[in-house]
């Protein structure tokens, strides 16, 4: 009987000291992942399609960043935070520990890059910067319209002001095209809103006749307070079955010929864009603008103005009478200043 005490006993302090090491161990490893890695400088880490976190965790081994990698696997293990990790580029920066990297990981916190469309460019000025990004993947170029036009399942045939204007955030391994088919949901979602909640009696049809407004208000000004009120020019003009008469329109329709002069030439020939030359709006937007641009075509302000022309400082002079407007024109643009720009410092 005596035996079987001490073996009792030997086995309750084996068993103690098992546990006892196993709760050490646990502390230890909680504690390495708690330690900042061993980095001199900011570096960003790829995961690829596919990795595990095996493979992620020889991948640091290898790369120095941790001593042994089966620690990183223990501790996941330990801590049931699972073996799920999210493909992209992550920065890791200086004083990050293991803890934080593989929630970092498993999160998808990746790294977001940018690019920029700015208010009232072309659809091919919107291209020119998206092929400029470095990171983004280069679908578009093997591209053409009735493709592009199909991948945003677009009914329209022309691309011209379909996209809005914004800045926009992705990550490695998106396209060219997936910024331009965010960019067309967002003009859809925002123009059919503005449109929804739009003023009473305008002169447009349909939400894209709205658009086509709306891309002349951004090429004419940038000045906000400026916006409604040209739009309550053309909605006059319009209802007064009067010729736009918006140069904007005659230097989209020149495209490459128009070398940065309106001549008279220019003017009396016709395009399709030609407000000159033709009744009511043009067949497209020609431009892509942005929400206060749409905002002044739905709601335009109530004016009796006919006439517009610019001042030189970037804003312009209204007019409701053709006299009041041909004086204004001598004013501004037959005498003009050296320092005359027809459109805001930006």
């Amino acid at each position: 009987m005596a035996i079987l005490k001490k073996l009792f006993l030997l086995v309750l302090v084996l068993a103690g000291s098992a546990v006892a090491a196993a709760l050490y161990g646990v502390s230890w490893l909680n504690h390495w992942a708690e330690t900042p890695m061993e980095l001199t400088q900011d570096q960003v880490l790829e995961v690829p399609q596919g990795s595990s976190l095996y493979r992620l965790s020889n991948e640091l081994e290898q790369q120095g960043l941790i001593e042994h990698g089966r620690w990183l696997r223990w501790y996941a293990r330990v801590n049931q935070l699972g073996h799920l990790i999210q493909a992209g580029e992550y920065r890791v920066l200086v004083g990050t520990t293991p803890q934080q990297l593989i929630k970092q990981i498993q999160s998808g916190a990746v790294v977001k890059y940018s690019v920029t469309l700015i208010n009232g460019h072309t659809f091919r000025e919107f291209i020119t910067a998206l092929q400029a990004d470095p990171v983004l993947i280069k679908r578009l170029p093997d591209m053409d319209s009735a493709q592009i036009l199909q991948a945003l399942d677009e009914q329209r045939d022309h691309l011209e002001g379909l996209f809005y204007p914004d800045t926009y955030y992705f990550q490695r391994g998106d396209s060219d095209l997936d910024i331009l088919v965010r960019a067309h949901d967002r003009m859809q979602t925002l123009l059919q809103q503005a449109w929804d909640n739009r003023a009473e009696g305008l002169p447009y049809q349909s939400p894209y006749e709205a658009l086509i407004m709306a891309s002349i208000v951004e090429k004419e000004t940038a000045v906000g307070e400026e916006r409604s009120l040209i739009a309550g020019v053309f909605v006059n003009r319009l209802n007064k079955k009067m010729r736009l008469q918006t140069d904007p329109t005659v230097i989209y329709g020149l495209g490459d010929q128009y070398k940065g002069n309106i001549t008279k030439a220019h003017l009396k020939a016709y395009t399709p864009y030609n407000t000159y030359r033709i009744n009511g709006l043009p067949p497209t937007p020609i431009a892509n603008p942005a929400l206060p641009a749409i905002e002044a075509a739905l709601h335009p302000e109530t004016t009796n103005a006919l006439y517009f022309v610019a001042k030189g400082d970037g804003s312009h002079h209204f007019s409701a009478t053709l006299q009041e407007h041909e004086k204004a024109v001598r004013q501004y643009q037959w005498k003009r200043r050296a320092d005359y720009r027809s459109s805001p410092q930006q």
